[in-house]
């Protein structure tokens, strides 16, 4: 799914002309930034999100190096580049964006809460290191109105906190500070998963409480959970198990909210129903604009594989870029 910015300098269609030649400088580049990391296709948000946090946008020359190391033909990498409100694209000699973005949510909670004001008041004052972008809901609205500076939110922002914040270089999220992996071992945690893991009954035992619980899924219709598990076991494989973690709409903040003070309560349930169902993989896909919560995961991840409690299956933690579409199939 492609629709068009309603910013034009965002989507410049001259920003990747037809045609245009792979050059090796770019090439080196695009190589070093993204490491040794694999080159998959199911990755290439990941590799645009390298990109644009190391130079500040996405070059032209850069996509279509990019392209070149995928085996993908060119507009390939750019329509997708272009369809995420979080890239920017920097056409041949224009200069890049401001090294600080401002984006100030305008979303109901916050239009209530006074945003309106604080927008007309940094389009008056903001430094020149900084741009300003209305943004829809960043999931924060219990502290309305918020600008988040870079990755670092501003909650119950004023002009004056959010020029602070600009001005003394306070623009990355900071960790939440969350029950950590030894602690939730020590706690009990994963061991209902080893219990499923070790019986196959203790599964089916976890299908029938999901059952009397009632549970449904609230983003799915209503379906109920335990009937989607059976119907899944029953189809072939592969299976794969995708969390989805976007909360774009506004009042929709309660996943962060529980996620900041304990993850692996999340984690164990994934790995739990993956085990059930007989899913080969985990899909996390956060949204881009809970930079902390991501940092958190990625610690916690990192210690969970370290370390296992038992067997676990492939975790990958997506990024999103801004838009509740992650990635162009599913």
């Amino acid at each position: 799914m492609k629709t068009p910015s309603a910013d034009p300098k965002h989507k410049r269609r001259g920003a990747f002309p037809k045609g245009r030649p792979v050059d090796p400088a770019a090439v080196t580049h695009v190589r070093n930034c993204l490491g040794d990391r694999p080159l998959k296709r199911d990755e290439l948000i990941e590799y645009l999100h390298l990109l644009q946090d190391h130079d500040g946008g996405l070059h032209a020359a850069h996509l279509v190096a990019l392209a070149d190391l995928m085996k993908l033909a060119p507009v390939e990498v750019y329509e997708v580049a272009s369809f995420y409100h979080h890239f920017d694209l920097i056409a041949d000699g224009d200069p890049p964006p401001a090294p600080i973005s401002v984006r100030v949510c305008d979303s109901l909670s916050c239009a209530m809460a006074g945003a309106e004001d604080l927008v007309t008041a940094l389009e008056n004052g903001m430094p020149p290191a900084a741009r300003l972008q209305r943004v829809p809901c960043v999931g924060r609205c219990a502290q309305a109105p918020v600008a988040v500076v870079g990755t670092q939110p501003v909650e119950h922002a004023t002009p004056d906190t959010v020029v602070s914040a600009v001005e003394r270089g306070l623009t990355r999220a900071q960790m939440p500070d969350a029950l950590g992996y030894a602690d939730y071992l020590t706690q009990g945690g994963y061991a209902l998963l080893r219990r499923v893991i070790a019986d196959p009954a203790v599964g089916e035992s976890v299908i029938d409480a999901l059952d009397a619980a009632g549970l449904r899924g609230l983003g799915g219709a209503g379906f109920p959970v335990a009937r989607k598990w059976r119907i899944l076991r029953e189809q072939a494989g592969p299976r794969l198990l995708v969390i989805n973690l976007d909360e774009g709409e506004p009042g929709t903040f309660k996943d962060r909210v529980v996620l900041e003070a304990d993850p692996h309560r999340m984690i164990e349930g994934a790995l739990i129903a993956a085990q059930v169902v007989g899913c080969e993989a985990i899909y996390i896909y956060l949204r881009d604009e809970y930079a902390g919560l991501r940092a958190l995961f990625q610690r916690e991840l990192a210690l969970l594989r370290a370390d296992p409690p038992a067997p676990l299956p492939e975790i990958h933690l997506r990024r999103g870029a801004g838009s509740y579409v992650c990635g162009e199939e599913s």
